[in-house]
């Protein structure tokens, strides 16, 4: 038996029929898994080479910056724009996008992403991850062009994650199918691992900050409550939340259930940056089968109108949206 095939391989296939992936989307995804291949080895020895702690500074979305979130944010935006392909790409950690020229002859591409996901994480060597989306980029004559990522997530035409735990994972979905790659640290190198991976249609598990509770709408109580008490009436589901949404949606993509970000009295647009997390985590989760969701309107449905927009956030298995969905239809959200 063969070994399974790199990504660099996987991408240059037809996979299962499907027509090869056009080659500045191939180098764009590259791009991102080489930088998280290098990014894996920063987070690993970061306690060992001073990059832990805070800046002093405060993000756009008023988060205290980290140093890793600075390394991180500059070494994606550097493999980015290296491709030649990218001519915008918008990232959590900067007030407006960046904006190049694209290489001659080649179709632009427009790139949102969150570079550390879970960067509170850092400290206590947590599991931390980046999230990426991309797009279709402006037309030559466009003059906003950063105004290209000011769409629905339908638009997208790839995303994924990167995620740094025990194991490195790097998952993206493309043309209706989500894939999933191991890093073997021997030879630096991402391998396929699930080909057109598939989540289970209800799982066992949910993943909520609890605390927020009491600012939660009777609905999001109303469902919480239920995933507490039964699990098809049967057993309860287990609460799973590590602080980190890469880390807690690929629980879920592989295992099945749902993890919820819903919006609070407190923060009533929600928490979730709907472009460099939402949406892309979204596309992957529709490429495997299941839903993403504000409990009101499909996720991929919604068109940002501010590059830093927040939104609620269910996502997860079909079943387990759906139980949302009936909350809020119900009147109690």
């Amino acid at each position: 038996m063969g070994r399974p095939p790199t990504l660099a391989e996987h991408l240059r296939a037809a996979a299962g029929g499907s027509a090869p992936l056009a080659s500045g989307l191939v180098a764009v995804l590259e791009a991102l898994a080489g930088a998280g291949i290098e990014l894996a080895r920063e987070v690993a020895t970061a306690p060992l080479t001073g990059a832990l702690g805070e800046t002093g500074d405060v993000n756009e979305h008023g988060d205290r910056v980290r140093r890793l979130d600075i390394l991180t944010n500059d070494l994606l935006l550097g493999a980015l724009e290296g491709t030649g392909v990218v001519s915008v790409a918008a990232s959590e950690e900067l007030a407006a996008p960046v904006v190049w020229a694209p290489r001659a002859g080649a179709p632009p591409l427009a790139v949102c992403i969150d570079p550390l996901d879970g960067s509170l994480n850092t400290d206590v060597a947590g599991v931390l991850g980046t999230i990426f989306g991309i797009r279709e980029g402006p037309g030559p004559r466009e003059p906003e062009p950063a105004r290209a990522l000011l769409s629905a997530g339908t638009r997208q035409i790839a995303a994924g994650y990167v995620l740094y735990g025990p194991a490195t994972v790097f998952v993206y979905a493309a043309a209706g199918r989500a894939h999933v790659f191991v890093l073997d640290p021997t030879e630096a190198r991402f391998r396929l691992t699930h080909a057109d991976a598939r989540m289970p249609a209800a799982g066992r598990t949910y993943a909520v900050n609890d605390a927020n509770w009491p600012r939660w709408s009777p609905a999001v109580q109303g469902v919480v409550e239920r995933l507490r008490q039964a699990r098809h009436g049967k057993t309860s589901y287990a609460l799973r939340y590590s602080g980190a949404l890469v880390a807690d949606f690929h629980r879920t993509l592989v295992e099945g259930g749902i993890y919820l970000y819903p919006e609070d009295t407190r923060r009533t647009d929600g928490r979730i940056r709907l472009l460099y997390e939402a949406a892309p985590l979204a596309l992957v989760v529709e490429a495997a089968g299941g839903r993403a969701s504000t409990g009101r309107a499909r996720i991929l449905d919604l068109s940002a109108t501010d590059y830093h927009q927040r939104t609620p956030l269910f996502i997860g298995s079909a079943e387990e949206i759906g139980w949302v969905e009936q909350a809020y239809r119900e009147g109690a959200g």
